[in-house]
């Protein structure tokens, strides 16, 4: 092995290569100037940074899209960041009120959640009670059912209350839909607030929000992981009634360290025990995984 170079006396260390700091672009989706925003590390503080770049309370946004000012959920902030995204923040709109009357097991919603408080709804499945109610839209933030407020709940506990909402008995979903465009046009101006489609970036580097811990500069994930992540998303909907692209992602990170279906299971308990998957659920997870996995070579 080559010794070390011998330091002049008194020399000090090099100092180490600095990452460039990490500098997002941001405008509220109805309309706004652009700010610019760094040194978050998860979603709350995300939110909170962007409502100090506009003047607003953190509990006004709703949910963020990446790329898009559009209620678009394909476009849906989760936990990773593009380096080049521009961040659409979704604020508060109209409250609205809807008596449904469950007449059949499913309402047709897939819900989801900011990571921050809110629940809103993702999906709606066609021909489902819901989809026959007019005024209930997909991005429609869930603020309280029968009055009692579920603010702060999971995705997963609002999905659970509604299920067990008894048949043929009416209830009501207080909304809260995202702020319109057309909600600012006596403030916009052409050249300032209109907002803008971002060019989507081609990179392959993200950074990875996280609930605990510093958040972290990372490559997107590979096709097989996508694969395999989506497929875990569908799986998701389909037993809990939840969509969560993130949680997904946990998900198969958890299988690719476990040595097999019981490991997995294990795994599952210790990382994301709040879920209580059902053993099912967890089968087939394994089972999609892997097919991901096979589909991809």
């Amino acid at each position: 092995m080559d010794s070390a170079e011998p330091r002049e006396p008194g020399a000090t260390e090099p100092p180490a290569r600095a990452r460039p700091r990490l500098v997002f672009r941001t405008q509220l989706a109805h309309g706004s100037p652009t700010g610019r925003i760094e040194g978050f590390t998860n979603v709350r503080e995300l939110y909170a940074k962007i409502a100090e770049a506009f003047g607003i309370a953190p509990t006004e946004i709703l949910f963020c899209t990446l790329n898009s000012h559009k209620v678009d959920m394909q476009k849906l902030l989760g936990g990773q960041i593009g380096l080049e995204d521009f961040i659409f923040a979704h604020v508060r709109g109209e409250t609205k009120e809807v008596e449904v009357t469950k007449t059949e097991d499913a309402l047709g919603l897939t819900i989801t959640d900011n990571g921050a408080g809110y629940a809103f709804i993702k999906r709606i499945k066609e021909g489902s009670i819901i989809n026959r109610i007019e005024a209930v839209c997909v991005g429609d933030s869930i603020e309280a059912i029968n009055d009692h407020s579920i603010v702060g709940c999971r995705h997963y506990e609002v999905a659970k209350m509604l299920r067990e909402l008894p048949k043929s008995q009416p209830f009501t979903l207080r909304l809260v839909q995202p702020r319109r465009a057309f909600d600012m046009i006596g403030q916009r101006s052409r050249s300032s607030k209109c907002p803008v489609e971002a060019k989507v970036s081609s990179g392959r580097e993200t950074l990875r929000l996280r609930s605990g811990g510093a958040a972290t500069v990372e490559e997107a994930p590979s096709d097989v992981e996508a694969a395999a992540a989506r497929r875990v998303d569908d799986l998701l909907e389909s037993y809990m009634g939840i969509r969560d692209p993130e949680l997904a992602a946990a998900v198969v990170e958890t299988a690719r360290s476990s040595a097999g279906a019981q490991a997995f299971a294990r795994g599952l308990d210790a990382v994301l025990g709040e879920f209580a998957f059902p053993d099912e659920f967890v089968v087939e997870v394994w089972a999609a995984i892997g097919e991901a996995h096979d589909a991809c070579g």
